[in-house]
């Protein structure tokens, strides 16, 4: 793999497009099944969003009734984010959270955040960083990317002309086009498979409580391609000890 990692999202151009995105096709998926996994898991109100980005997952939380604190290391981002929830309360952080000054949290989302953390290293840094942010009782959601993800077609993602993909090992980037945008540059992101993320997970204290690879029902009024079949994101729910 020649690809070289840098954040694709700390970009203006791109965060105008991304903003624009709510739950369009794949995405769907990605947060269909959370208000579930929220109630089934989540004690409080109090809610950070890390890896905000333009805040449609800020305001997805707080559509389900949580005061959040929407967070990102890309003030192009930010800038969106704030620009279409005015009221929300949106910060630009270091990727350690040390600049963070707010009270514990019940519920941590993290939406294809750990796609744009390069290395182990850094993975390892922000989980526990979000560990010790967390209430008693408080846990972590992680969205991530399937490393399938990176290798077939997607109502709203393109792999075909990034062959190379189907070689990629944990830690390796891949390349990705979105399809719900215009801006079809490629979005450079970095494999990371579901036992290396339990590995990971392991070693900063954090308990898998649940993992989830959503897939389409083929009922939905969308036009899928792989979805039905292979699961494009898997969720998983953590909690300390």
């Amino acid at each position: 793999m020649t690809e070289t990692f840098s954040n694709v999202y700390d970009d203006a151009e791109r965060a105008r497009a991304y903003a624009e995105l709510e739950f369009p096709g794949t995405y769907y998926l990605a947060f269909r099944d959370l208000p579930m996994l929220v109630r089934q898991h989540v004690r409080g109100g109090r809610a950070l969003d890390f890896g905000c980005g333009t805040g449609r997952s800020t305001r997805f939380l707080q559509g389900l009734g949580f005061g959040v604190i929407g967070v990102d290391v890309s003030e192009a981002m930010l800038s969106q984010a704030r620009g279409r929830d005015p009221g929300g309360d949106y910060r630009l952080v270091t990727e350690g959270l040390a600049d963070l000054h707010a009270d514990p949290f019940d519920l941590v989302l993290a939406a294809f955040t750990f796609d744009n953390i390069p290395t182990d290293a850094q993975k390892i840094a922000a989980l526990k960083a979000l560990r010790r942010r967390l209430s008693p009782g408080g846990c972590i959601c992680a969205v991530v990317s399937s490393p399938a993800i990176y290798q077939n077609e997607w109502a709203s993602f393109s792999t075909r002309d990034y062959p190379a993909n189907r070689a990629a090992r944990d830690g390796d980037p891949v390349s990705i086009v979105m399809l719900d945008v215009p801006d079809h540059r490629p979005v450079v992101d970095v494999v990371c498979s579901d036992a290396h993320y339990r590995a990971l997970f392991d070693q900063v204290g954090l308990r898998v409580a649940a993992a989830v690879s959503p897939l389409a029902t083929g009922a939905e009024a969308i036009q899928w391609v792989s979805e039905t079949s292979v699961a494009p994101w898997t969720i998983y729910v953590l909690s300390a000890g």
